[in-house]
């Protein structure tokens, strides 16, 4: 990483000038950070732990309700409650909150059987797709990721319900970096889950990042849904 300070210019400057082409030099220095920002730009989009985003806080309050649309019209409401979320006349259920985008190459991946583990447990498990970090509408959602990716369960409409419920998230789950897509949790009765890392193979953790396999989340599942 390369951090340029108002000290370190300045010095720059004076070495430079003592060689008689500052002018030249600091044109190419500027046009080589330049280069290395456009870079950074392109080269920063999805990969297998996604792409990084910074919020700013919007979280819901204790017994704040929120309703959400999906892309095709149905309606879920949502509790806010201590320590974590329930499903309106659900609340025992499990619900997966999945965030995601359109432009995400893991989330496309994994729609299909996302599907087909909603419909396997139907009755015991709500999925709730967020779009985050994409300012596209319901039409667009359809055309570029339910159809073509069979991803036919909850989605929701794109709206600032759906940070809120990422920064509520975020906070309650105290998730210490910066979102990475797609990011899940898991609850039960309200409670925040612990789910498998595949990543570092840490106890404790609330949360799957990046492409997870929903074979290891179905596994989970299983077991969370047995506690009674």
């Amino acid at each position: 990483m390369i951090v340029v300070t108002k000290y370190n210019f300045v010095i720059l400057s004076f070495f430079l000038h003592s060689k008689g082409k500052i002018i030249d030099y600091i044109g190419d220095f500027m046009r080589y950070i330049s280069l290395i920002l456009i870079a950074m730009l392109f080269l920063s989009g999805c990969t297998d732990k996604e792409k990084d985003v910074l919020p700013k806080s919007s979280e819901l309050a204790i017994g704040d309700k929120i309703e959400l649309t999906s892309v095709y019209g149905a309606k879920l409401t949502f509790k806010r409650v201590e320590g974590g979320i329930v499903q309106e006349g659900k609340e025992d259920n499990v619900i997966i909150f999945d965030i995601f985008g359109t432009f995400c190459e893991p989330c496309k991946k994994e729609a299909p059987a996302l599907m087909n583990l909603q419909l396997k447990y139907l009755d015991k498990v709500t999925l709730v797709g967020l779009s985050y970090f994409e300012d596209v509408d319901e039409k667009y959602i359809i055309e570029n990721f339910s159809k073509p990716y069979n991803a036919h369960y909850f989605i929701a409409k794109n709206s600032d319900k759906n940070k809120a419920l990422t920064d509520t998230i975020t906070k309650d789950i105290k998730y210490p970096n910066l979102i990475s897509l797609p990011f899940k949790v898991v609850l039960k009765g309200g409670k925040y889950q612990n789910v498998t890392d595949i990543w570092e193979n840490k106890e404790d953790v609330k949360y799957y990042i990046g492409a997870v396999g929903t074979s290891v989340i179905e596994k989970d599942l299983q077991s969370i849904l047995e506690v009674k």
